[in-house]
């Protein structure tokens, strides 16, 4: 609903910047040690952006044998910060795509993952919450956790359409509890969420958030003949 990977990249870049004071380390073996640590870190901090600017620090840390000084680990809170406060810009169409669904009569929940404290806030701030029936903030998007969410709301995973720009966290599990899933691709994927191959039956790609109103309503259509 947001645009969201694009402060991460720029911060990551900023953080080679400033790494590169220190040692002499090509870009891909810097990005490869920070991917490492994140997702060692995942089970611990979650994913968002706490998880991130810690991980940027364990990796400080580490690249430079301990040589980073504590003016530096602060700039790297300082980016955390920056990004925390950072304003909430929504994906172009997303007010008119969420209003249309709505008074098509479909009943919408805004499924995300992350800090829960973070992820409040950018809900809160995105101004979206009265397009929403069902808010849910999940520390992991995974067959479990959709299926939990379908049980509480006594939903089948054949009524349920996923849409969101990640494969691995919208699309497979969504697909492999029976559901149906959009594949709305961003400009920038993180490395962790990257899945080679093709979508599975029951999955699409469109290539904008507004595409969906087309699909949609050529979906209905079908169901009706």
């Amino acid at each position: 609903m947001w645009h969201n990977e694009t402060l991460f990249s720029m911060t990551q870049g900023r953080f080679r910047s400033l790494i590169s004071r220190h040692i002499d380390i090509p870009t891909h073996i810097l990005n490869a040690r920070l991917l490492e640590t994140e997702r060692r870190n995942i089970p611990t901090y979650g994913y968002g952006i706490k998880g991130f600017v810690l991980s940027m620090i364990e990796t400080a840390i580490e690249v430079t044998e301990r040589r980073i000084p504590a003016e530096d680990i602060q700039t790297i809170l300082d980016y955390g910060r920056t990004m925390i406060e950072h304003p909430v810009e929504l994906i172009e169409g997303a007010c008119e795509v969420l209003e249309t669904l709505r008074a098509r009569d479909h009943e919408l929940w805004l499924i995300t993952k992350g800090d829960l404290f973070d992820q409040e806030s950018k809900i809160a701030r995105s101004d979206l919450v009265p397009f929403f029936h069902a808010i849910e903030v999940l520390s992991e998007k995974d067959q479990v956790s959709y299926q939990r969410l379908l049980d509480k709301y006594g939903v089948s995973p054949d009524e349920f359409l996923m849409v969101g720009n990640s494969v691995r966290s919208d699309v497979l599990p969504v697909i492999e509890i029976g559901g149906r899933a959009v594949h709305v691709p961003y400009e920038i994927t993180w490395e962790h969420e990257h899945v080679e191959g093709h979508l599975p039956e029951g999955a699409v790609t469109l290539a904008r958030l507004f595409d969906l109103l087309d699909a949609e309503t050529a979906s209905d259509e079908g169901h009706q003949k």
